[in-house]
């Protein structure tokens, strides 16, 4: 049992492993990030044919009620970015498909009761959040060369005023990462520990009492509420930082 409401985002040692002074350890933030990877995958795998006339993998021709929940999800994906992305936007689906799904099954998978929550974690979300700001700023330098820096200095901007925009517009242009990381962990965060404390009242106020307790009714149907709340968080902050990703793309293209 955890002791403490934050104790479920503390990275545990599964399987120790040191080789040459590294350690390569196997531990719960490492175990539920495959377990999203191979939850997506599985669910991919078995909800399609194996019986097309090139006997590979596909799906029905005629789509059951699974994978139909697939269709739905790539469809989101790529209305998102035809909706943002003005200019060969067919070229950032698979990118922005993998972090949608992988975001997605994440925050999922840590409502699970005793799971482990990755996008509660800094490391992850800042991962994540940097490494599509990296390759924007690849694409926009590929694109526009030496023009790329206008984007620190407004047209028409005397140079006085230069002095004190562009460090100002590089600060926030630097935050646009920061900001998309620390909103995913934030609410994440939040959400789940207030869970657990809302979880650990009612266990103790059962353990005091029993089943038949009247007390136990208000923090049971506030856990139900929360749970239908921190439900919809996952899903609005998937799409929070895909909707954003995709204006960062739009904006540097």
């Amino acid at each position: 049992m955890l002791s403490a409401p934050l104790e479920q985002f503390q990275i545990l040692q599964l399987l120790p492993i040191n080789i040459f002074s590294l350690d390569l350890s196997i531990t719960n933030f490492l175990l539920i990030n495959l377990l999203a990877l191979l939850s997506f995958i599985s669910f991919i795998y078995y909800n399609a044919s194996h019986n097309n006339y090139l006997q590979e993998t596909s799906f029905f021709f005629s789509p059951n009620s699974w994978q139909k929940g697939v269709e739905s999800i790539s469809e989101i994906t790529a209305q998102l970015i035809s909706d943002i992305i003005s200019t060969d936007n067919e070229k950032y689906f698979p990118i922005i498909s993998v972090l949608f799904n992988f975001i997605l099954f994440s925050n999922l998978i840590g409502l699970v009761p005793y799971s482990f929550t990755a996008t509660s974690h800094l490391i992850v979300t800042f991962t994540l959040s940097f490494s599509v700001f990296i390759g924007i700023n690849i694409i926009t330098f590929k694109k526009y060369k030496m023009k790329t820096f206008s984007l620190f200095l407004p047209a028409n901007t005397t140079f006085s005023l230069a002095l004190l925009l562009v460090p100002i517009e590089f600060i926030s242009y630097i935050a646009k990462p920061i900001s998309l990381g620390v909103r995913l962990f934030i609410n994440l965060m939040a959400g789940h520990s207030l869970l657990k404390v809302i979880i650990g009242f009612s266990w103790s106020m059962l353990l005091l009492e029993n089943f038949t307790s009247i007390g136990l009714v208000l923090p049971m149907m506030i856990l139900v509420i929360l749970f239908g709340l921190e439900l919809g968080v996952a899903l609005i902050q998937t799409y929070v930082f895909i909707i954003l990703t995709c204006i960062y793309i739009q904006d540097g293209s």
